[in-house]
């Protein structure tokens, strides 16, 4: 799938809350172990590597013991704000294991509005990369409520991925979901359902085959992947959307493997 696109250097992996979290809503310790194995060797192998990682509410669920999502927006943020600590603690725990050094950065809305916060970012990322570092990049849930209320589009860290690989002109983005990649009708409910390998253009047409996320700990869906797809298309930019069920996948799709959906345009 991803011989197309020249053995990327500087790739971004968004994983979604559904291969860090199970069902059940306790913590998928082998899944993150498993994460943090995969980027770490890319990085031993002189990949840039920049992670973007949901998850934050789901643990913070979990270290609550509360088998819901809070309804008012400031204990969502209550339960995001011990949700990344923890997560942050196991993700060093992990990565650590493999000597490899992370690095926390939130953000909010301001990187796209304001130059100047723009610049930083940038100057930030492009430092810690430069230093071997891998960046593990969330929403700053306990300032920027758009993700929690969802009332705006851009409020999940589907589209966060595309703005990353846009400030790093990443070569490459790899989107880790809950399904294959981006089907004509949700599988779970229709067998006749096809897997498109590769899209090189969204219109409304593709639009109508996504469906609403149906997980209680995350905040995307397959819309939210589209759009973020669309955004990637717009700057000539590749993305491939693959299950993460098993993190070690993205070793298959850097190998050409034919896995998940490609989004790149024709010329491309």
């Amino acid at each position: 799938m991803c011989k197309e696109n020249k053995d990327p250097k500087r790739i971004v992996v968004k994983v979604g809350t559904t291969t860090l979290i199970y069902p059940n809503g306790n913590i998928n310790l082998g899944s993150i172990d498993e994460l943090a194995f995969v980027l770490s060797d890319l990085k031993n192998r002189g990949k840039e590597i920049i992670l973007v990682s949901s998850g934050a509410i789901g643990v913070g669920l979990n270290q609550l013991q509360l088998n819901q999502r809070p309804v008012s927006i400031p204990k969502q943020q209550a339960v995001a704000a011990v949700g990344q600590a923890e997560l942050m603690d196991i993700y060093n725990q992990r990565f650590q294991v493999y000597s490899q050094q992370i690095a926390q950065v939130l953000l909010t809305r301001d990187i796209v509005e304001y130059p100047e916060s723009r610049n930083n970012v940038i100057n930030t990322l492009e430092e810690l990369l430069s230093m071997g570092i891998i960046p593990i990049i969330n929403e700053n849930d306990t300032v920027a409520v758009d993700e929690l209320d969802h009332l705006t589009r851009f409020g999940d860290n589907d589209r966060l991925s595309t703005i990353v690989s846009e400030l790093t002109h990443a070569e490459l983005l790899i989107m880790l979901s809950d399904i294959d990649g981006f089907y004509s009708d949700n599988p779970l409910k229709n067998t006749q359902a096809k897997l498109h390998r590769r899209v090189t253009k969204i219109d409304d047409d593709l639009m109508k085959q996504a469906g609403a996320s149906n997980n209680q700990f995350g905040t995307g869906g397959m819309v939210s992947k589209l759009k973020a797809a669309k955004r990637v298309l717009d700057v000539e930019g590749s993305m491939v959307l693959a299950n993460g069920k098993r993190p070690k996948v993205i070793f298959d799709i850097l190998n050409g493997a034919d896995i998940g959906t490609l989004f790149k345009g024709e010329s491309s």
